[in-house]
C-alpha cells in the first residue's frame, strides 16, 4: 500500500468548501441565493426556499472542508 504522505492534498475539496461558504455568507448578506439552472431566489419573495438553499450551502461547506481536513490530517 502506498504511503499517503506522498499524495498531494485534495485541494479541490477545500476550494469547493470555501466557495460554498462564500455563497452562504454572500446570500445572507444580500438576500439572494443561487438556485438550480441559474435561477435567483430572493429572501423577501420565497423565504422558505431561500433558507433551504443557505442551509445546503452551509452544510456543503462544512462537509467539504471537514473531509479535506480528514484527508490531510486524519482527524
Amino acid at each position: 500500500m502506498p504511503d499517503s504522505r506522498l499524495r498531494p492534498p485534495p485541494y479541490g475539496l477545500l476550494i469547493f468548501g470555501v466557495f460554498s461558504l462564500f455563497l452562504a455568507v454572500a446570500g445572507i448578506s444580500t438576500g439572494e441565493a443561487w438556485a438550480r439552472f441559474g435561477r435567483v431566489v430572493y429572501r423577501a419573495k420565497e423565504p422558505k426556499q431561500f433558507w433551504w438553499l443557505i442551509t445546503i450551502y452551509w452544510f456543503g461547506a462544512v462537509g467539504f472542508i471537514g473531509y479535506f481536513l480528514y484527508q490531510v490530517h486524519g482527524l
